[in-house]
């Protein structure tokens, strides 16, 4: 599965208001939601917090991938948001996050999708320019085509 086919500027925020970890998961299952990805942001969210469970999603560089796979996902999808507030998350360099990445995932799609979505997004979060460019760029779409772009090459 492509990411440009799992995300668009409507599950793009970059002025999230977020000031906790659980105000930005809400934020973007909201435009999950709004977006038609999800049928119930409730169900959503609480699968997203099985999955912390289990281990951090908070990685190095102000970023979070967390994860939900869930029956209330009517379409795998991303979404992205950014906040100037520092958010406390369990990272694996102890700083906070600015930038969480949520990942909604149907359950048809947990196994090898959901793999490889992940590992296309940790591979571009290899690349310290990538994660500069997620923390400052201001244009939705040109975040979109950076992802296009890093999966095309």
């Amino acid at each position: 599965m492509d990411i440009i086919k799992i995300i668009n500027e409507n599950r793009i925020d970059l002025h999230l208001k977020a000031k906790t970890k659980d105000e930005a998961l809400w934020e973007l299952a909201q435009l999950l939601e709004n977006d038609g990805a999800l049928a119930s942001k409730e169900e959503f969210i609480k699968d997203v917090y099985l999955r912390e469970e289990a281990g951090p999603t908070g990685l190095e560089n102000h970023i979070a991938i967390p994860h939900g796979k869930s029956a209330a996902v009517l379409k795998t999808s991303l979404a992205i948001g950014r906040t100037k507030n520092e958010i406390d998350w369990e990272t694996l360099d102890g700083k906070p996050v600015h930038c969480i990445i949520l990942f909604a995932v149907r359950l048809v799609d947990q196994t090898t999708t959901h793999v490889k979505l992940l590992s296309q997004v940790a591979g571009a979060l290899a690349d310290e320019d990538t994660v500069n460019f997620l923390l400052t760029e201001k244009d939705p779409t040109k975040i979109i085509n950076l992802f296009d772009q890093r999966q095309s090459a």
